[in-house]
């Protein structure tokens, strides 16, 4: 009897096992061709659903329930491991079960709502943290890399070389109220006292390939930093590189590039531009200075607008250029009365494609299919060594509050109806082919697309 009694828990912790271990093991082999997201989906819900049956089991078994647990405890210890992540999803913080465990399927189905499709899950989209705490070395982040941040996770501050400019400038900041501690030196200090700056910025937003660039530049112009110039001195240089970097790379290379394409520009030509460009603008006003007589064809797209202030600014002048604005639904109606498209770029690549504002490669493909040429206007600081081929591999989500404040609509993707599937989606940039290009004004002048990779970087390496 008492040879029984103790194989009866035996046999029922080998029935509780056989229960759970054909699940353990059916589900290895598919995690092996999973992706890293789909895999951290799984365990959420798998974790979330024994959070939910642990519960129904201690509110309707009771005592019984319990006292069936501590026998395949005592009989097999390994089933208590396999299950070691539900009792963490079941208290958090001294809540109680209950409450925990329903919050965990919540979190789970926000988590799913908010990352939307499995293929968009790798998209960055602003996590600023509060003051910066969550970022290792948080407490020297300094006021102005903390204000920075807050404005580029609002979207007030867009732009390659906007971004770019206002990174540049709150780096001088830094670097001039920065104090070299004792028994060490600047050159070597410094860059340890930068990097939580450059982490509370790209956790704001990913970092551009203009400012990777920049930052790099700037790196090295530290690491070469003369250990015997006074501490004062040397920031003082350090600032003075940063000044010529954005004269030398930015202003003057915006200027270059204006004179260039304000040659491309006759009378009487109609010019179609998507969103806004800074570079772009400055054509635009340059060939209107000149008494050059054309128009302009704006298109524009949800959910940023961008095309709304370059409008303003072509209209505001004396006399104002006659402009057209249309959304790109409309840009089949209006594409055969076009001479020429001018777009900017967030970054060229060694391939050939641009990178830009999502919607880009639609007009620059409709361009080439009715024979209309495309001139992209890019500085060569924007180069990237790296090859995109598309837009899935990387780009970045605007936010549903950028979303809901574009246009009142009837549905607000901030509240979506509980009982729709419908999932925004607002990827901000896409990737044009080199084969819908036509040429690529840069400071060094008018070149193709594909023959980017022959033209030596040594501009993008240069020291600042």
């Amino acid at each position: 009897m008492p040879d029984l009694a103790l194989q009866a828990p035996g046999a029922n912790g080998a029935s509780a096992l056989a229960t759970q271990a054909p699940n353990l093991p059916s589900s290895q082999p598919s995690q092996k061709s999973m992706t890293k997201a789909e895999r951290r989906e799984l365990q959420e819900k798998q974790r979330a659903a024994k959070a939910l049956q642990k519960q129904q089991q201690q509110q309707g078994g009771g005592g019984g329930g319990q006292q069936k647990q501590k026998p395949d405890s005592k009989a097999n210890p390994k089933p208590p491991a396999l299950r070691s992540p539900a009792p963490k999803s079941q208290t958090s913080g001294g809540r109680p079960r209950s409450e925990s465990s329903a919050g965990a399927v919540q979190d789970a189905s926000a988590d799913n709502s908010r990352h939307g499709l499995r293929i968009f899950t790798h998209f960055g989209l602003p996590k600023l943290p509060s003051g910066g705490h969550n970022i290792k070395g948080s407490d020297i982040i300094h006021p102005a890399i903390v204000r920075l941040g807050l404005m580029f996770s609002e979207f007030k501050i867009c732009g390659a070389n906007a971004r770019c400019i206002a990174t540049l400038s709150a780096f001088k900041t830094v670097i001039q109220d920065y104090t070299t501690p004792p028994n060490t030196t600047l050159s070597r200090h410094l860059m340890t006292y930068l990097s939580p700056q450059i982490s509370h910025l790209v956790a704001a937003r990913p970092m551009s390939v203009t400012m990777g660039n920049a930052i790099r530049q700037l790196k090295l112009e530290i690491s070469g930093s003369d250990i015997d110039l006074p501490e004062q001195d040397a920031k003082d240089a350090l600032c003075h590189k940063i000044d010529d970097y954005i004269r030398d790379r930015i202003i003057i290379a915006d200027q270059v590039i204006e004179n260039l394409a304000v040659n491309k520009i006759q009378d009487g030509d109609v010019i179609l531009t998507y969103a806004r460009s800074s570079i772009v603008e400055k054509i635009l006003l340059g060939a209107h200075s000149l008494q050059k007589r054309f128009t302009v064809i704006v298109i524009d797209s949800r959910p940023l607008l961008e095309g709304k202030a370059l409008l303003r600014t072509l209209t505001s002048t004396n006399p104002p250029i006659p402009c057209t604005y249309a959304l790109l639904p409309a840009l089949p109606s209006l594409v055969n009365d076009v001479s020429t498209v001018l777009v900017g770029a967030h970054s060229l690549h060694t391939n050939g494609a641009v990178y830009s504002r999502a919607g880009t490669a639609m007009v620059a493909m409709m361009a080439k299919e009715h024979g209309i040429p495309v001139m992209v206007c890019c500085e060569t600081y924007k180069f990237s060594e790296s090859v995109m081929l598309d837009g899935f591999g990387k780009n970045e989500l605007a936010t549903d509050d950028m979303a809901s404040i574009s246009a009142p609509l009837k549905f607000s993707p901030s509240s979506p109806p509980s009982n729709s599937n419908l999932e925004v989606l607002n990827p901000l940039y896409d990737a044009t082919p080199p084969s819908c290009i036509t040429a690529v004004c840069t400071e060094v002048g008018l070149i193709p697309p594909t023959s980017i990779s022959s033209i030596p970087l040594a501009l993008g390496k240069q020291t600042l």
